[in-house]
């Protein structure tokens, strides 16, 4: 969930996101982190360099533009030599791929072969997504149904998996799971379908612990809330981040999904990392809730609310390996409840870092990562009183960043399961 102010090719930091369909691909980009008080000193001239802001201390810069950079003389090291190759080595990114094998519902698709963990060996297409979901439904007809939320901008539906156990659908207190609101973050796409993987073959399987939790909560679970933006992330840009809806009058395209949530929308700060510029990464768009995206999932939570109440909200992001309650509007103000969910964040660590040793840290998201409004875990809490409302950050804590290398998607999915059933056996 980091920022990017993405540059296409040769354009300014300040024009990230006009309409291109020009493949990017970031050759001989190198990727630096500045010494902080160096990158403070140096904005205005940094901005002016055709370079793609990763964090606010790191930077791709291309290769005609380093020179510049060197002469700024600033305190930095090399993270990566070659962006490009680095998205290459990654796997999954398929310039020019066509996009149109995806289908406009997933009643089109037939059941194939039930899923294997091979699926977690690499990334896939949003198709491929799609299938994967009619494919593991069908391993759960009894006890589970696909649903659409709704649809994208461009007319992409939102799909997701709802489980139940006994006692029959919508008869439990709701677990409600969003990832991919950040087209770029691929890897949480695919932790989020390893819950579900583990979720269906241990009911199967007779397991009890995941028995009951399953006959404990409805779970609702949608992978992939962005997916115009997913599929351009996979075809095009490989570091979009936004939805690919245009601004009524500028040529800058995209809202961030993660910003236009209409509680506390309106709070921007100096500190904050939300934009009013629709040609920033984290344009908050120009009213609260007008991406379509947003007004889908705000509208099917409110459902889930109005029955049996949301027992558990996570929003799936990478990177940072952090656990974050709200508030991220503001640094000032405490949940209900937070010494609890703290000490709930704090188990769900302990069992993730049994897992691979891998720390991550619970905090609110304020303080913890950076100030921002128009979110959906400050939305959860406050609009529709999720009794427990996180942002999970997945792997890494720093570069490579949103590129993390196919080899780790299982790993990352096991030690977040080991975090889940902690938390699902404990809430």
């Amino acid at each position: 969930m980091k920022f990017l102010a993405l540059l296409l090719c040769a354009a300014p930091l300040a024009l990230a996101a006009v309409i291109s369909e020009k493949v990017v691909t970031y050759d001989g980009y190198r990727v630096v982190r500045i010494a902080t008080g160096g990158r403070v000193l140096f904005e205005k001239q940094l901005k002016s360099l055709d370079a793609v802001q990763l964090d606010p201390d790191t930077l791709a810069i291309s290769p005609g533009d380093f020179p510049k950079f060197e002469n700024m003389k600033l305190e930095y090291e090399i993270l990566d030599k070659d962006l490009g190759a680095s998205i290459v080595a990654e796997g999954g990114f398929s310039p020019g791929s066509a996009s149109k094998r995806s289908v406009s519902s997933l009643d089109e698709l037939k059941p194939g072969t039930f899923p294997s963990l091979a699926w977690f060996d690499e990334y896939h297409t949003f198709a491929e997504h799609q299938q994967w979901l009619v494919d593991i439904q069908d391993g759960f007809r009894e006890n589970s149904e696909l649903i659409e939320i709704g649809k994208s901008y461009e007319g992409r539906p939102i799909n997701g998996i709802h489980l139940w156990g006994k006692g029959g659908k919508d008869s439990k207190p709701a677990v409600l799971w969003h990832s991919t609101a950040h087209a770029r973050e691929w890897i949480t796409t695919m932790v989020v379908e390893y819950l579900i993987f583990g979720l269906i073959t241990g009911y199967n399987s007779k397991n009890d612990q995941v028995r009951s939790i399953l006959d404990k909560y409805d779970f609702f679970i949608i992978p992939v809330v962005n997916p115009d933006g997913f599929v351009y992330s996979k075809t095009t840009n490989r570091l979009w981040r936004k939805n690919r809806q245009p601004h009524p009058t500028h040529s800058c395209i995209g809202i961030d999904i993660n910003r236009n949530w209409g509680h506390k929308w309106e709070v921007i700060t100096p500190a904050s990392w939300s934009s009013s510029n629709p040609c920033d990464e984290v344009f908050r768009g120009v009213a609260p809730d007008m991406a379509p995206e947003v007004l889908a999932v705000t509208k099917h939570a409110k459902s889930l609310a109005a029955n049996k109440g949301i027992k558990l909200y996570i929003d799936w992001h990478s990177f940072s390996q952090k656990i974050l309650l709200a508030y991220g509007y503001t640094c000032d103000k405490q949940v209900p409840g937070y010494e609890r969910s703290m000490s709930l964040a704090k188990g769900v660590a302990a069992a993730i870092e049994g897992a691979h040793q891998k720390k991550f840290t619970p905090g609110s998201s304020c303080r913890n990562l950076y100030q921002f409004s128009g979110g959906s875990t400050d939305w959860m809490q406050d609009v529709v009183s999720a009794e427990i409302s996180w942002c999970i950050e997945l792997r890494p804590t720093g570069w490579a960043g949103f590129l993390l290398p196919a080899s780790q998607i299982r790993a990352s999915g096991e030690e977040q399961w080991e975090g889940m059933m902690y938390l699902l056996s404990n809430m």
